[in-house]
């Protein structure tokens, strides 16, 4: 983590360092916009780019990464004492409850959340990670500056559903743009990067995780609204692992089954209960 930061912010700096360029080659490309439609859409974006100050942003960007990389760091601790207060649950578990058989019931709860949950975590880091080195690999070909900062960005979005890998590919075929000041470059980054999006998130990543998670897509969507709403980016990243629990809980619990069958993609709780 400590290196993958490190290279993040080194390859972040790099770009800051070269913004100047970057501002010449976009007037560039906007002329190229005009000869190719024939209308003067470069005084319009000017007008909109002249309000907004690239430098400050990228001040922003940098700071905002390296703020979400920091906070990544208090995930092993938190890890950490989640492990220790495992090791001593089943102790309060008694204590607070006093039937053998609930006591039974809950852990199998338990267990069923970390089963689900686990592997949508373990299945959608091979598939982030994945897209991220096919699409390090293009945009090294290609020649896009600070390919690993790119490639780390595209890993990360990728735990976001719906939204994440549009974005993920936007912002590097957006960067071509500004790094090489013509329209052709932002063409090859939006159709290779988008490729790999595509054939890894709709022809692997379904095979792969099949339909175990049971969860409706419109959930899917508004439960990354709401705790993307909530905690920001890590909230969506989290937002299906959120989901999956209130599943496994609700099903377990008579009188919220209704919110579990809402919730889940036909109407069916037998997958979540195998």
């Amino acid at each position: 983590m400590v290196l993958l930061t490190e290279m993040v912010i080194t390859n972040i700096s790099d770009l800051m360092g070269s913004m100047d360029v970057y501002e010449a080659n976009f007037t560039y490309s906007l002329a190229e916009l005009n000869s190719l439609s024939g209308m003067d859409l470069a005084s319009s974006i000017i007008g909109y780019m002249n309000e907004f100050d690239l430098s400050n942003f990228a001040n922003e960007l940098l700071g905002a990464g390296t703020s979400f990389l920091g906070n990544a760091f208090l995930v092993p601790i938190y890890v950490l004492f989640l492990l220790i207060e495992e090791n001593i649950f089943h102790l309060k578990l008694k204590a607070l409850v006093k039937s053998p058989k609930k006591q039974s019931n809950i852990t199998k709860l338990f267990q069923k959340m970390d089963k689900n949950i686990s592997r949508y975590m373990l299945l959608k880091t091979l598939v982030s990670l994945l897209t991220g080195v096919l699409s390090y690999l293009v945009l090294l070909a290609i020649g896009i500056d600070a390919p690993v900062f790119w490639a780390m960005l595209i890993f990360v979005l990728n735990y976001i559903p719906t939204i994440g890998s549009l974005i993920a590919t936007l912002f590097p075929a957006l960067f071509a743009v500004f790094q090489y000041g013509h329209l052709g470059p932002f063409m090859w980054v939006l159709a290779s990067v988008g490729a790999i999006q595509i054939i890894v998130g709709n022809i692997f990543e379904p095979k792969i995780m099949g339909n175990s998670l049971n969860i409706s897509s419109l959930v899917v969507v508004l439960s990354l609204a709401l705790w993307g709403a909530i905690w920001g980016i890590m909230g969506m990243i989290l937002s299906v692992p959120i989901t999956v629990m209130m599943i496994v809980a609700f099903v377990e619990i008579p009188q919220l089954r209704f919110i579990a069958v809402l919730l889940s993609e036909k109407g069916e709780l037998n997958p979540m209960e195998e």
